[in-house]
Order: structure tokens, then sequence, then C-alpha cells
């Protein structure tokens, strides 16, 4: 069993029970969860833990669920039980005391249409990342360097290490990169069993599993990538609605994001499709079968990895610091792109992503075309995979990629 990592995400959930009757905590499968609500005492305090897992607990959830909800009471796994959530709404109708009830599950409860109708009002919904970075190393406590940037954009700058290819290919599974000793690629296989076999027939009737673990590996090796849904269902030979609603099951249970365009200027040529993430990079790497990411092969997934491994990180971060920040991407046909554009409120920043080690002037085009068409861009960051920070401008950066991990 491996250490418990503090989550940066218990402050927000602490300060969510003081406020809501009911907090949803939710996320990837084995992202912790569970060991966040068993560990945390100021979050689980006078809180019994039940979980669904546990058929004894499910059949009562069943057959008598008010007596489940009698005293304040953590859920986990609570998408085993959907019909549960009425007697929840039911019994925080009678009673809105305050953090009476936490649930935790692994289906994203916000996207399914009777979870929304059940606990509307009722609910504060949060999600847990795949451990960051930070989180791994056990630096928690201090600010991020996000956060401040987002503050101060003239903050000094500091050197650090590169990101080892080993954390883009473990990524942020605690029960993989926490424990040295776990053969990697058998934990991911018996991963993506479960996955496919327990998770999926829960959430939605799937006739052939086959095609949806297909696809599934389909959308891992697109990581990074623009999302045209006709595309991969071609490739899975799948009709487009098929695909669509595999990809939004997909979504549903977070292995994948979308990260929506970025579009305040309005030029024509913007990409309005989404780009499509892995919510973690070592699942992507195993479930597109990469096992390297050797600079000098000619590895088309190594930038991609990285990029999906930022993203992953940074969505973590900011869902606990800036919870009201969105995370896009910016794309002009056939001339500029940058992989994200992170908002909070009217402040923006640009972060163009480099796996590699060094970079030239042209890799800062894509950078200096958004600053260009947007005048109220605090920060464009060439995000790259050495060691060196530099201020290049006024507003235009060079980092390593640990660095604005920090």
């Amino acid at each position: 069993m491996t250490q418990y990592q503090a989550r940066e995400i218990a402050p927000r959930l602490l300060r969510a029970l003081g406020t809501l009757p009911v907090v949803v905590l939710s996320g990837l499968r084995q992202t912790g969860k569970s060991t966040l609500l068993q560990n945390e005492p100021e979050i689980t305090r006078g809180h019994a833990y039940r979980t669904l897992d546990d058929f004894p607990t499910l059949a009562g959830a069943r057959s008598n669920p008010e007596a489940l909800l009698s005293k304040p009471v953590i859920l986990d796994e609570v998408q085993r039980c959907p019909e549960l959530l009425i007697a929840i709404k039911q019994s925080v109708d009678r009673n809105r005391a305050k953090g009476r009830f936490i649930l935790s599950g692994s289906a994203n409860l916000a996207l399914l249409a009777s979870v929304t109708e059940s606990l509307a009002g009722r609910a504060g919904y949060f999600t847990l990342h795949p451990l960051t970075r930070r989180e791994i190393q056990g630096e928690t406590r201090k600010t991020p360097f996000i956060v401040e940037l987002l503050g101060n954009p003239a903050m000094d700058l500091r050197d650090a290490e590169p990101v080892r290819d080993d954390e883009i290919l473990t990524g942020g599974l605690p029960p993989v990169c926490l424990d040295p000793g776990i053969h990697a690629a058998d934990w991911f296989r018996a991963y993506i069993q479960t996955y496919v076999e327990r998770d999926v027939r829960q959430l939605a009737q799937i006739a052939d599993l086959v095609a949806f673990q297909h696809l599934a590996q389909l959308a891992a090796l697109r990581t990074g990538q623009v999302l045209s849904i006709a595309s991969v269902a071609r490739d899975a030979r799948l009709n487009a609605v098929t695909a669509g609603r595999y990809l939004n099951l997909l979504e549903t249970s977070f292995l994948i994001r979308r990260l929506p365009p970025f579009l305040r200027n309005r030029g024509t040529r913007l990409i309005k499709s989404p780009k499509l993430h892995f919510t973690d990079s070592g699942l992507a790497a195993r479930m597109a079968g990469i096992d390297s990411i050797e600079p000098g092969r000619d590895n088309r997934m190594r930038g991609p990895l990285f990029e999906s491994y930022v993203v992953q990180n940074l969505s973590a971060i900011l869902e606990a610091h800036h919870p009201d920040a969105t995370l896009g991407f910016w794309h002009e046909q056939g001339r500029h792109e940058i992989d994200v554009v992170v908002e909070v409120g009217r402040r923006t920043v640009a972060i163009e992503i480099k796996a590699a080690t060094r970079w030239t002037d042209s890799d800062l085009a894509g950078l200096r075309a958004f600053l260009d068409r947007t005048p109220g861009c605090m920060a464009a960051i060439l995000a790259h995979n050495g060691s060196q920070a530099v201020r290049l401008g006024d507003r235009l950066l060079a980092l390593p990629i640990s660095r604005l991990l920090a």
C-alpha cells in the first residue's frame, strides 16, 4: 500500500462542506478518491464511510436508503446506485444542514442527466485529477508557479531540471507512480481490462466491447490533436453517431477531456473543433502501445504525450486554486497554433509546449501571433524540456516545463 500524498483539492472540499449539503468528488478510477476521503480528517470528521463496492451496502442502498442516510455519510462508488440519489434529494429537502453527504465515484456525475436533475442546487462538484508533480514531490504547501504568474507576470524566473521521460510514461495514477516496485505494464493492462469490463458496463449498454476498446485506443493515439469524430469513426469502422456516443462515454468516465478552442478574437479561420487529451499521460501511452518516447527515435507520440502531461497537471492545479479558470487552445488553420490557453476572468496566459530541450526563434511564431491578436494576454510562454528560464520580452517567456508545473 502506497503512502498517502496530500492533495491540493482538499482545502476546496473542506470549504464546500461548510457551504453545501452535498459535495460530489469524482474523477478517473484510481486517482485516489477513496484514499483522500479516508485520510483527510478535517474533511471526514463526523462522517461514516460506506462504499457501494460492498455488496451488503449496495443492497441496503437499494432496499432501504433512508437507513443509510440517517447520519452524515461518505458514499463511495455512488454511480453504482443512481436511484440512491433520489433518496438523497428527498433527505436534503427535509434537512439542508451543511456537509451532510460526500459522494464519490469514477463517473462524471455532472454529465449524467439524472444526477444533475436530482442534485440541482444541492451539490457542489469537484474533480480529483491524477497526481501532479507537486503532489508527488510533496510540494503542495508552496504557491503554484502558474498562480503566482497570474498575480504577477513580472515575477522572477528560475531555472529547473527537465522532466524525465519515465514521468510521462508513468503518469499520475497513485498505485503506479508512487510504487517503484510495481510492474507498470501489467498494472495498466489490468486497469484497462477492469475499466472496459466493469465501469463501461455500469455506465452504458455497449453491445460490442471490443469495438469500444478499439475506439479508446484510437483516441489514445490522437491525444493532443484536434478531434475529428468523422476521422475516428472511419478508423474505428463505426458510424459517426456510435463513435460520438463512445467518446462521450470516455469523457463521462474521465478517460479523456476535450479542450475547447479559444475564440475571443473573431478570426474567420480559427479552428472550432475541440482538442482531445487523455486525462493521464501514462494511461494514454499504454493504450496507444507506447513504451518509449526516447528522443532521436521517430516517435510521433513524444510531443503529444508531453502536451497531455502538462494539461493534466495544469488542470489539477487550477481546479484547486482557480476553479473558475478554463483551459483551451488556439489554432489558426494553416498558420499558427497555441497548445494551451489559460483564462481566469479577463486574464489570459498562452502556453506552447515543446518536448525538446532546445528551441529556436521559429518556435515563438505562434506565441507572437497570439500576443499580436490578443492585447490582453498577460504572458506567452514557450514551455520546453530544457533547464533554462529566459525572459524574451515584455510578455514573452521561455520556461522549463518543470518550472511551469512547480
